[in-house]
């Protein structure tokens, strides 16, 4: 399918971190169009740029003032259709429940409530893996109300669990889990044994969190084993895109832990189209961006949780040569069929990193002889290396530069960007 030659749209963004700017670039490449962010704080990421304009409210997580903003700019601009675009959890959660409430002239991508808390609970998410074939590790559920009752160590036993420590312990619900912020929180944790379980239960519960905290099978594998599998639904619920990618280096900061720094695209053609199935079975609509691993003893892969938006790295995508903005605009603002769905095959490395930070830091020497090779083949992309907006523009090419450049430090001390 062709982008229209004379956008008639604004882009408007909700958020102001790496995933908005991935969006920008992707919106004014295809379409020549800048976009409109609305987000909490300011943030180095979309700062000094050209291709984004940000305005700022520390309550842009509420529902009743993102719809109030959305509802002023629209107003504004009464001729133009208005792509409203969450670029994190929250904002995709938010815009969730306020878009049957948008003015007319505005169209956003996302699932109702109801389909979306049954997806963002990673319990019920898992169950309904279950019933449709998903692979993902075993778990163990610890609820609050047994929490209350009192859950010691030996309820946290291999045996009582199922499966051998050292095991994964994370939050059920990660949208509620960082609104009970404490001391060392981290997105996920590790626990040796029944005592150090029985500790991380006692921070994450102590601090108010009212949901399920599951304990996990550890998937066996370095970082490299990572991958991630982002699909696009169009209105009418049908897969139009599905792009994999192998990850080859994490953050490993504490409050980014298991964030994606390096990615070569590459086709998985079985979990595609288990995927495929399966968005299509339960009538999903917009981005869905799962986090899978292999598991280096049997070699069989495990999906961890279904992100309902555009991956922070969603870049890696356009640059394997889909951009995503056209797949969101054709089908949303203009209402053209997208024809069939577009797996991608194409390879291309993407980083958000330093080459020498990935290629000293990532563990598998093939995903490093392959990135050398692309990187050498012309196939290299990062996201914020746009020369668009980085000409004649000393302040974004200065924030660009130490901002790559500080990896070195926190690769090196990961524990001094608690």
């Amino acid at each position: 399918f062709m982008a229209t030659e004379k956008p008639d749209f604004i882009p408007v963004l909700i958020g102001g971190d790496m995933n908005c700017y991935s969006v920008a670039r992707a919106i004014h490449e295809e379409y020549g169009v800048k976009s409109y962010a609305f987000g909490r704080f300011p943030a180095g990421y979309t700062m000094h740029s050209r291709i984004v304009e940000c305005f700022y409210d520390e309550h842009m997580d509420k529902p009743e003032v993102v719809l109030a903003k959305v509802k002023e700019f629209a107003a504004q601009h009464p001729d133009k259709t208005h792509l409203v675009w969450g670029c994190a959890d929250v904002y995709a959660q938010v815009i969730s429940e306020i878009q049957n409430d948008l003015p007319e002239n505005c169209v956003t991508l996302y699932i109702q409530p109801d389909l979306r808390d049954k997806l963002e609970s990673k319990l019920s998410f898992y169950e309904m893996c279950d019933k449709y074939g998903i692979p993902y590790p075993k778990t163990f559920v610890v609820r609050p109300s047994e929490w209350e009752q009192g859950v010691a160590e030996a309820d946290l036993t291999e045996e009582k669990i199922g499966f051998k420590y050292p095991i994964i312990v994370k939050p059920s619900m990660s949208s509620t889990y960082w609104e009970h912020p404490f001391d060392h929180m981290k997105k996920v944790y590790t626990a040796q044994n029944p005592a150090e379980a029985a500790h991380i239960l006692g921070l994450i519960f102590g601090a108010g969190y009212p949901d399920e905290v599951l304990l996990q099978d550890m998937v066996v594998g370095e970082d490299c084993n990572m991958n991630v599998l982002t699909a696009y639904c169009d209105r009418n619920c049908k897969v139009k895109l599905i792009c994999f990618g192998r990850e080859g280096l994490e953050e490993h900061t504490p409050t980014a832990l298991g964030n994606p720094c390096a990615i070569i695209t590459q086709p998985n053609l079985e979990l595609q189209q288990l995927i495929k199935n399966f968005l299509e079975e339960i009538h999903f609509t917009g981005f869905a961006n799962f986090d899978i691993k292999r598991d280096d003893r049997d070699g069989s892969y495990k999906v961890f949780e279904v992100n309902l938006r555009q991956g922070r790295t969603n870049y890696h995508v356009t640059a394997a040569g889909h951009n995503l903005a056209r797949f969101v605009v054709e089908d949303r603002v203009y209402k053209r069929d997208l024809g069939e769905c577009v797996e991608n095959t194409n390879e291309v490395f993407w980083h958000s990193v330093p080459r020498k930070v990935v290629y000293d830091y990532v563990k598998d020497p093939e995903f490093v002889e392959r990135a050398k090779k692309l990187v050498a083949a012309g196939k290299e992309s990062m996201t914020f290396d746009y020369p668009y907006d980085l000409r004649f523009n000393p302040m974004r090419w200065a924030w660009v530069k130490i901002h790559v450049f500080r990896y070195f430090d926190k690769f090196k001390n990961p524990e001094n960007y608690r």
